[in-house]
């Protein structure tokens, strides 16, 4: 390849860096890879890659359109009684499969599923409607933080559930000659990126799936978002929303492009952006500028702080036996004191478990510090409240 910019090669997995050296289809194609790197199926986590004539499913990533969305609101952090607001956050969002209380939720994005481009997907339409609002588990959140100057803010980070879950799986099938609905296994974390091109039929057909699928994913955290502002009676001033895991098509160098970012934030001059860390730390928002370095880094920053211990080292491996989770093994992680330690800082936790500890992730600070100069951070937000599906809830849909 002629082009591959590395943020952060020091912290970063060498697994990811060999896996985003395969991920290029020509000479043409350029990449990056940001600061908060990490091995990923079939793409690393944090790889941007920018095909001259292909669309990367892998590129994409299972979850569609997963990304995060933060508002500052008009009231005060010390005004509210963190507790009672996060207990109803997590009464009244659901963290899973379903939603708690499931009352219809209407919205124009299922229109365009009713009427969807893609015809496979208008058959989805009562799974969308079953699941939006909905933040599943994983590294999923609900989040209330403190800024500096103590404006209470919002912030959620999910994508496009299963209707972007079962959007790719689909593709995956389409991509090895068989149907749509077709199962198919889909292959390991080595499995050399899946490209279609970029003027057939499927690569069309896939592009605009992907993006109903964004739309929808933009939807939903539009819904959980307002919701959290129902329950604190409070109006948003200001909005940032991003996806993290899309294709955009983009000019970089003079040329025309279709660029993934699989696990990292289109961060061009001026763009905001709202990179979360772990349930402790902070999370910061922040703005792209223009420099040498943000152009060969191809306008693209972290998504997050970027994991350095897996699920299963640090909670366990698990199964799931008659809808009942079942540990094989023990994590590294001690829980309960995890959680003491979190509830001594003041923050308060509802849900969460071993996976998703801070110990599981790099620091923020330290990962952004490799991309000085190609972003500027806006505030610094200190969480004081943390909501996360509990291990025990089964999500097939989770990123």
């Amino acid at each position: 390849m002629k082009h591959l910019h590395i943020f952060g090669e020091p912290i970063i997995d060498a697994k990811a860096i060999e896996q985003i050296r395969k991920c290029p289809a020509s000479e043409e194609d350029l990449c990056t890879l940001t600061a908060d790197a990490h091995y990923g199926y079939g793409h690393p986590i944090g790889g941007v890659v920018a095909y001259k004539d292909k669309i990367s499913l892998s590129g994409v990533g299972f979850d569609i359109a997963c990304g995060n969305k933060a508002c500052q609101t008009n009231i005060r952090a010390a005004d509210i009684d963190t507790g009672k607001v996060m207990d109803e956050v997590f009464k009244q969002i659901g963290f899973g499969i379903g939603r708690p209380n499931p009352k219809p939720i209407d919205h124009p994005v299922f229109d365009h599923i009713a009427k969807a481009v893609f015809k496979p997907q208008r058959k989805m339409i009562q799974l969308a409607m079953d699941q939006l609002g909905t933040v599943g588990s994983g590294n999923h959140f609900v989040d209330l933080f403190e800024d500096e100057e103590g404006w209470l803010w919002i912030g959620v980070h999910f994508g496009s559930r299963g209707f972007g879950h079962k959007t790719t799986t689909g593709f995956i099938a389409l991509s090895r000659g068989k149907t749509f609905d077709e199962h198919v296994h889909e292959g390991g974390m080595d499995a050399p990126p899946i490209l279609f091109d970029a003027d057939s039929e499927l690569g069309q057909d896939y592009l605009a799936a992907m993006r109903l699928a964004g739309e929808y994913a933009y939807a939903g955290r539009d819904v959980v978002v307002e919701k959290v502002l129902e329950i604190l009676k409070a109006t948003a001033v200001f909005e940032v929303h991003n996806h993290h895991n899309f294709l955009w098509e983009e000019e970089h160098f003079g040329e025309r492009f279709f660029v993934v970012r699989k696990g990292a934030t289109p961060a061009f001059p001026g763009q905001f952006g709202f990179i979360g860390a772990n349930m402790s730390d902070i999370s910061v928002i922040v703005r792209g500028v223009d420099s040498e370095t943000s152009r060969q880094g191809l306008y693209s920053t972290v998504h997050g702080a970027g994991r350095v211990m897996s699920r299963n080292q640090a909670a366990g491996k698990k199964r799931w036996k008659k809808g009942k989770v079942e540990y094989l093994s023990k994590g590294v992680v001690d829980w309960p004191k995890v959680k003491k330690e979190i509830k001594k800082s003041g923050i308060v936790l509802r849900g969460g478990g071993a996976d998703e500890a801070p110990q599981c992730y790099k620091n923020l600070e330290e990962v952004l510090a490799f991309h000085d100069g190609t972003i500027e951070i806006e505030h610094r937000l200190r969480p004081i409240g943390v909501a996360m599906a509990v291990p025990e809830v089964f999500d097939p849909y989770k990123d």
